[in-house]
């Protein structure tokens, strides 16, 4: 077992304490249901793997890097998602690129694989650069100081972005609606619902489901108008922007040729609007309240965009801010957006030195792997020294995973961390985010890692 010495005091912050007791039906029922991040034991951050029956049926959890490489790449074909996660995401994500399997995966995959190019993405950065300067000047038109809805703020950026890139003749809709769909979503359909987790027959109503309908309403009438009104345009003859509007209505699979059909089509808008845009602002949230609370690594970010950050340039500044992508490295490994990935074994299999039967459901949760006692110094802590210089090259690829490993990492990656980056150099060289007096934070899962009580913070001028 590895062991790490203790270092200087570091910001910890909040995060559920790990249970030193199991769980029984009614309350794991409950836990799972109101923030699954609190099912985790001390164990799970301590051990490789941990297996056993569960409500869910039977369930391995691994945090052995080797186990993890297996079930998500050497051996991936002998892992699908299971059920209960594509019950989840389904009703509103589709069969697209997120929930697909098998050879429709594949097909969908390599169509879309060339709309997230490195060239591509990094002629999104300018359209990027325009909505974070508008987003600076929009807080300028604020009183110093004032109160901003910081996770509110970030999810209305991140839509912009999608406007101003991949669908750039817009949403059909004003993002407000988006958002505030998107939230519904989470907070109903996007919820584990007791009947689904104690096995209940799918002809009973899921009162979940039923209060989030009117959300997969919205998505389905604004996709058909977004589909709609670049079709017109197309068939005018007119030349239509190249985004990923475009782009997918055009999309062709290069090994069979087909296109993607229409239903695919609608999947993929909702997932890239949806999914998309909502894990970026968490990842810029998280990244806002952590510097909050350290100063110290606060003043070595707004030092390094004060000297090379061009807040009128137009490039991928990535390279160019070390400390500013560690920062956001470290958001993410404290604040996964994805805080657990599942898939079902299949047939038999050994993870770890522990046989796995075929049926059995495993989990690799990024939000344990990377809190993990093996395989982190100080894990719980504020530390984005641990993605500079030689500290990073010792990070094992199979124990930072915030989007995801092997071939169904998220095909977003890159145009995400461009994305985050822009906006976060230019916010933070404008101006310094406080956490707002009395403001409660704590992670909560709903599909994706969110603040429960949002983030209210105080956004002063620095310049």
């Amino acid at each position: 077992m590895t062991t790490f010495a203790a270092s200087s005091p570091l910001f910890r912050p909040p995060a559920p304490v790990g249970r030193t007791r199991p769980l029984g039906t009614l309350a794991m029922v409950y836990t799972l249901w109101r923030n699954p991040l609190e099912i985790w034991s001390k164990a799970h951050f301590e051990l490789p793997i941990l297996m056993g029956d569960t409500v869910l049926g039977p369930r391995a959890a691994i945090s052995d890097p080797a186990a993890v490489r297996r079930v998500m790449l050497d051996n991936a074909a002998n892992y699908r998602k299971d059920a209960l996660q594509l019950r989840i995401l389904r009703p509103a994500l589709g069969n697209g690129l997120f929930t697909s399997e098998g050879e429709d995966w594949r097909a969908q995959r390599r169509a879309l694989a060339p709309l997230f190019s490195p060239r591509v993405v990094a002629d999104f950065a300018p359209a990027m650069h325009r909505v974070a300067r508008a987003a600076v000047a929009r807080l300028d038109r604020r009183p110093d100081a004032a109160p901003v809805d910081a996770d509110r703020e970030m999810a209305l950026i991140t839509l912009q972005v999608l406007e101003q890139t991949l669908f750039s003749q817009g949403l059909a809709r004003d993002p407000a609606e988006f958002q505030l769909a998107v939230t519904s979503y989470f907070n109903t359909i996007g919820r584990l619902d007791p009947l689904d987790l104690l096995g209940a027959p799918k002809f009973i109503p899921r009162l979940g489901r039923l209060r989030g309908r009117s959300a997969l309403d919205f998505f389905q009438k604004a996709v058909d108008d977004i589909v709609a009104a670049r079709r017109r345009l197309i068939e005018s003859g007119a030349s239509p922007p190249t985004d990923l509007l475009t782009l997918l209505l055009g999309a062709l699979d290069p090994e069979t040729g087909r296109g993607m059909s229409l239903d695919d089509v609608r999947a993929n808008i909702v997932t890239f609007i949806g999914a998309g845009h909502e894990t970026t602002a968490n990842a810029l949230t998280w990244t806002l309240y952590l510097l909050s609370q350290a100063p110290d690594w606060r003043a070595k970010v707004e030092a390094e965009l004060d000297a090379d950050f061009d807040a009128a340039g137009e490039g991928d500044p990535t390279a160019a801010l070390p400390v500013t992508r560690a920062v956001l490295e470290e958001a993410l490994r404290l604040y996964p957006p994805a805080a657990l990935l599942s898939r079902e074994a299949i047939g038999e299999d050994w993870l770890a030195g522990v046989r796995i039967p075929a049926g059995t459901v495993v989990t690799v949760a990024p939000y344990v792997l990377h809190r993990h006692r093996r395989l982190w110094r100080d894990p719980d802590h504020f530390d984005p020294s641990r993605f500079l210089g030689a500290e990073r090259e010792r990070i094992d690829r199979w124990a930072y995973m915030p989007f995801g490993a092997g071939p169904r990492i998220c095909i977003g990656m890159s145009f995400a961390m461009q994305e985050a980056l822009i906006v976060l150099a230019h916010l933070l060289k404008a101006r310094r985010f406080d956490l707002m007096p009395g403001q409660e934070v704590e992670p909560q899962q709903r599909v994706t890692l969110r603040p429960r009580f949002g983030m209210r913070m105080l956004a002063r001028r620095r310049l």
